[in-house]
C-alpha cells in the first residue's frame, strides 16, 4: 500500500533520489532552457526600504493600479473622506442630494465614535449647513464657467464661415 502511494506522486514510479513529477519537470525546463532571459533574472527583488515586511503588498498594489486607502484604519478612511468632500459633492445636481451624502457621512462616523476601532485619531462630524454653502459656491463657479465656455464656442462656430453643401460639391474630385 505505501509502495502505490508513493508512485502515485512519483514521475515515473519510484525513482532514485525521490524525485517529485513537478521536481523533474522544473529539472527539464531549466535543460531545454525555458527559464532563460526571463525579465529581472539575476536581479534582486524590489523593495520599498532594508526591513520593509510589506514589501509586496506595495508593489503589488503599485503593479496593479490599486489605491492602498482600503487598507487603512477606519478613522483615517473618515478623515480622507472627509478632507474630500468638495471634490465628492462637486458632481450630486441638487441639494437634496449634498445633504444626504453629508448625512449619511456623519452617519458613519457617529457608528466609529460610538464603538472605535483602530488608532485613536479625532475625527469630527461633518456640518451640513457648511458642507451646503460650500457646493452652492462651487455649483455656481461651475456653472458660471460652463457657461463662459458654451458662450466662447458659440462665437468661434459663428465666426467661422460656413460652407454651404453647394460649394463642397464643387470641390469634390471626379
Amino acid at each position: 500500500m505505501e509502495e502505490a502511494r508513493r508512485r502515485r506522486w512519483y514521475a515515473d514510479g519510484f525513482t532514485p533520489g525521490h524525485e517529485t513529477l513537478v521536481e523533474r519537470r522544473i529539472r527539464l525546463a531549466q535543460e531545454r532552457g525555458d527559464f532563460d532571459g526571463l525579465p529581472g533574472h539575476g536581479k534582486p527583488l524590489p523593495m520599498d526600504g532594508p526591513d520593509d515586511e510589506n514589501w509586496w503588498v506595495r508593489s503589488y498594489l503599485r503593479r496593479e493600479g490599486l489605491s492602498a486607502e482600503p487598507l487603512l484604519p477606519t478613522p483615517l478612511q473618515l478623515r480622507r473622506e472627509v478632507e474630500r468632500l468638495p471634490g465628492t459633492f462637486a458632481g450630486l445636481r441638487d441639494e437634496q442630494a449634498v445633504r444626504e451624502a453629508a448625512r449619511a457621512l456623519n452617519r458613519r462616523i457617529a457608528d466609529w465614535l460610538r464603538a472605535p476601532v483602530g488608532p485613536a485619531v479625532p475625527v469630527g462630524l461633518v456640518d451640513v449647513d457648511a458642507v451646503l454653502a460650500r457646493w452652492r459656491a462651487d455649483r455656481a463657479e461651475l456653472l458660471a464657467r460652463r457657461a463662459a465656455e458654451r458662450r466662447a464656442a458659440d462665437a468661434a462656430a459663428r465666426a467661422a464661415p460656413r460652407r454651404r453643401w453647394w460649394h463642397l460639391r464643387r470641390f469634390r474630385p471626379s
